[in-house]
């Protein structure tokens, strides 16, 4: 008798937990695939001290194949589910395709970056919800302090040295933090202009900062932030980016060249595609983890909306705490439905929470018991050793270092801006080229667009809003988010629907272009896998790459809610997105678009503008 086959899709807290308890519980009597666009576990409570240049990108990162030795890691992103078929479709790394059968279904998929209606921002804004993100923006907070101090120009030095941050909540407080300290650790040793620092702003449009903790220690991180120079704006929040600063709520500009985007997260679209009953884009499930109806499907983390049995009435919150235990309990019920063991209903008790604000300060509330200063510093860096399923030793010896000698505030140039786009379907893998685009996640929403008041500072790690993007959506298919140099008018290359058409191409043709990031509407609702059309080289000279027509896109769509879905047009006819860069094209720079390709034969190759 053949062994039963568990797919585990996802690798986060909650799928990494479940896959590791399972493979304890079930000792070889069962088959377990975890499927996973990466190799490595992502201890993201600690990622904002790898973008301050505390610990190594690879501290926080526990590999999968070394840490769960009886699972088998299938690298790829999960495309779409036949539930009835009980198959898994998914895209490798290199655009192979394949499907993974199973007995069990384990849903854990996490979460994406959620974007609101702000103009400007998905061009200008990054996000910070994987390594790529984190290492860009050390970069990127590098370059800005060393072009500042070289900056003959006073406003330029002033604006290159300004960093915003929109989201107060766990991830926006701690990058405000452990940011404003390693920029003044840059200008101890980069001297600036006389009179001039490193200015970081933290917004949002809560009334205080970390809402969702307890009121004394919300003071706490506040008072913190403050002393280390953070301008903390509550109640406001951004109306418009651009490439040269951003328009507040409240009327006034801030120059700036960043904007880190950290207003919170929403479920990973996998899980609309499966027709399944949902609550505010996650999936509906028993108080044992399981979806209603379908006995051999389990969802689990962010992707499910588990009941609160301490709270009748609402569910779990979003949070690395509550998907961590979700795995431990969905690994036994899994179990228990193969004979292993008894089922178990998820129910919680809050043993507190911590914020690491850098240095020796803290805001921790464990069991209850709020505390402040090197005490709530030692707990919290105890119980992130304690959490961590791995590279602890390193961790610690990274910390003792720091605390003993400097910081190296170098740039690598590893992550480019194009690579780290914010409506990245997965912020957790950079951007490369050549690599076909997958059409699943979208990472951002679809939207009902009853939205009255633009709220950027949800990042509630504990609760969710139900507000997604609504039609309107700014779109980032460019592969640099900043305007593109020598471009005809002056105006920005766009490869999104209904954008500019191409002036002066002598060949220019209507057609409907699938935005990168971006996922097909068609694509997921029957089931199937996305087949991509990108996965060979670059086109025959002469000839056009087909396209496939793409459905509507949460990123893109049209500013009227009634208009129909696909590329705009106008009224005096259809209007031409413009070309793509070729697949051999090589990748620009961190800050300038890619530019055509030069053909010497005298005809226009494609791709020139």
């Amino acid at each position: 008798m053949s062994r039963p086959r568990i797919v585990i899709v996802g690798a986060g807290f909650a799928g990494y937990r479940t896959a590791r308890t399972l493979s304890r519980l079930t000792r070889h009597q069962a088959d377990i695939t975890l499927l996973n666009p990466t190799d490595y576990f992502l201890y993201l409570p600690l990622l904002p001290q790898v973008a301050a240049g505390i610990l190594e990108p690879r501290r926080v990162s526990v590999s999968l194949s070394g840490t769960l030795p009886h699972v088998r890691l299938v690298l790829g992103e999960a495309d779409g589910i036949d539930l009835d078929g009980h198959t898994v479709h998914y895209s490798g790394p290199e655009g192979e395709e394949g499907t993974l059968p199973f007995d069990r279904l384990v849903l854990a998929a996490g979460s994406v970056n959620k974007l609101l209606p702000v103009p400007g921002v998905a061009e200008h804004a990054h996000g910070f919800r994987g390594l790529p993100e984190a290492l860009y923006l050390r970069d990127h907070v590098t370059r800005q302090v060393e072009l500042a101090a070289a900056a003959k120009d006073r406003a330029e030095c002033a604006a290159r040295c300004t960093f915003v941050v929109v989201g107060a909540g766990y991830t926006g407080t701690e990058v405000a933090a452990h940011g404003a300290m390693y920029t003044d650790a840059q200008v101890r040793r980069h001297p600036m202009r006389t009179g001039m620092r490193p200015r970081w702003m933290l917004l949002d449009v809560a009334p205080r900062v970390l809402p969702e903790m307890d009121e004394r220690l919300s003071r706490t991180a506040g008072r913190v932030l403050r002393q280390r120079g953070v301008d903390v704006r509550m109640g406001t929040s951004v109306k418009e980016a651009t490439h040269d600063g951003v328009l507040l709520t409240d009327g006034s500009t801030v120059d700036t060249r960043t904007l880190v985007w950290c207003v919170g997260v929403r479920p990973d679209p996998l899980v609309e595609s499966l027709g399944l009953p949902l609550e505010r884009g996650r999936l509906l499930v028993d108080s044992h983890l399981r979806v209603p109806g379908r006995p051999e499907v389990f969802a689990c983390g962010d992707v499910a909306a588990v009941p609160d049995l301490n709270q009748p009435g609402q569910y779990t919150p979003m949070t690395a705490q509550h998907a961590w235990r979700h795995g431990k309990v969905c690994a036994q019920n899994v179990a228990a439905s193969l004979g292993v063991g008894r089922r178990r209903a998820y129910r919680h008790r809050d043993m507190g929470f911590v914020v690491d604000l850098g240095g020796a300060k803290a805001a921790a509330n464990p069991l209850g018991l709020p505390m402040s200063g090197p005490a709530a510093g030692a707990v919290t860096r105890g119980y992130h050793l304690a959490a961590m399923p791995g590279n602890r030793v390193r961790v610690a010896a990274d910390w003792l270092l720091d605390a003993v000698l400097p910081r190296q505030a170098v740039q690598l140039g590893l992550v480019r801006s194009w690579s780290v786009p914010l409506e990245s379907a997965s912020p957790e893998v950079a951007r490369v080229p050549g690599r076909p685009e997958r059409a699943r996640r979208a990472g951002t929403g679809t939207g009902t667009g009853e939205r009255d008041a633009v709220d950027p500072g949800a990042e509630r790690a504990g609760e969710e809003r139900s507000e997604e993007q609504p039609p309107g959506g700014p779109s980032r298919d460019r592969p640099s988010g900043e305007p593109a140099k020598n471009q005809p008018g002056g105006e920005p290359a766009r490869n999104q629907p209904g954008g500019e058409p191409a002036k002066n191409h002598p060949h220019a043709e209507p057609r409907e272009e699938q935005p990168h990031g971006s996922r097909s509407g068609s694509a997921r609702a029957s089931g199937t896998p996305r087949r991509a059309a990108e996965t060979a080289g670059p086109p025959a000279r002469g000839t056009r790459k087909p396209r496939k027509t793409s459905g509507t896109s949460g990123a893109t769509r049209s500013a009227n809610p009634a208009a129909p879905s696909g590329p705009t047009r106008s009224a005096d006819g259809p209007a031409d997105p413009g070309p793509e860069p070729p697949a051999d094209q090589p990748p620009p720079g961190p800050d300038i678009a890619p530019g055509p390709v030069k053909r010497t034969d005298g005809r226009a190759a494609e791709g020139d503008s």
